[in-house]
């Protein structure tokens, strides 16, 4: 009995050196990996990654970065099987990750980002609002919703005041009501929830120009809706607001820039 139990033991000792060599194997790969993955040498990084997530699949790190990997090769607007397998196979890193870990906002985040690359507004407005629910500081998570929002809308009313034959220059609202109504009906409700989501971003930083030249964009396109001339005029001036309020932020951050001498310009 008692050399069976030194057996048991034995083998048991065996099997944890096994797992922790392993282990070791397996945060060299990452290592390796991680340096290629900074030479901007990916397919390199890759396989070091696919070696230490074969090494220990319950390495969460080496999985991150496998997906980040896949992800830094695929170009957004390339359109071909190669392109699109390595969205795939980011995508499917990213999944795995999250299955690990249900709360990993790089994850999250990086999916949203993904999706958003490839247009798929809705999956990628899902997944934005998962990233916000884990970090409610995420200005970017907002203003991209914001961004997300203007996508959405802006085809559809551009071809609406193209077959109107309104140009771009010409004031509005839209002149039909009945396609007035039926965008409004369909759109609306969107282009107020973008707007919502580029002031929570500029809650959290004030000085968020992007944010401020797509509220711009979407007050100016929503006065396409509105009911009266007087309305329309009113939020036409809101946009023209944030024009100004852009361009003084984008002049002060320049400003803020030290020289290459290590001086700041503005002093």
């Amino acid at each position: 009995m008692k050399r069976k139990t030194l057996a048991l033991l034995a083998l048991a000792a065996l099997a944890f050196t096994a797992t922790g060599c392993k282990m070791l194997k397996a945060r060299d790969n990452l290592n390796k990996g991680v340096q290629a993955y900074r030479n901007a040498q990916y397919a390199q990084a890759v396989e070091k990654f696919e070696q230490a997530v074969q090494l220990d699949p319950t390495f969460p790190t080496a999985r991150l970065y496998l997906a980040m990997a896949y992800y830094s090769q695929y170009i957004p607007g390339a359109e071909s099987p190669e392109n699109q397998q390595m969205a795939d196979r980011a995508l499917q890193e990213f999944e795995k990750v999250l299955q690990q870990d249900s709360k990993n906002d790089i994850a999250t985040k990086s999916i949203a980002s993904l999706y958003f690359n490839e247009r798929k507004w809705a999956d990628a407005e899902q997944w934005y609002k998962k990233a916000i629910a884990l970090n409610a500081k995420d200005k970017e998570g907002y203003y991209t919703l914001g961004v997300i929002a203007w996508s959405k809308w802006y085809r559809p009313w551009a071809e609406a005041r193209a077959k109107l034959s309104m140009r771009p220059e010409d004031p509005g609202p839209i002149k039909d009501k009945k396609v007035k109504e039926e965008l409004k009906a369909q759109y609306l409700p969107m282009i107020n929830e973008g707007i919502q989501n580029l002031q929570k971003a500029l809650e959290i930083d004030k000085d968020y120009d992007d944010a401020m030249a797509y509220m711009n964009l979407l007050i100016r396109e929503r006065a396409d809706l509105d009911d009266t001339q007087e309305e329309y005029k009113k939020d036409v001036q809101t946009a023209d607001d944030w024009v100004q309020k852009t361009l003084q932020t984008k002049k002060m951050k320049a400003e803020r820039k030290p020289t290459s001498t290590g001086i700041n310009a503005s002093q």
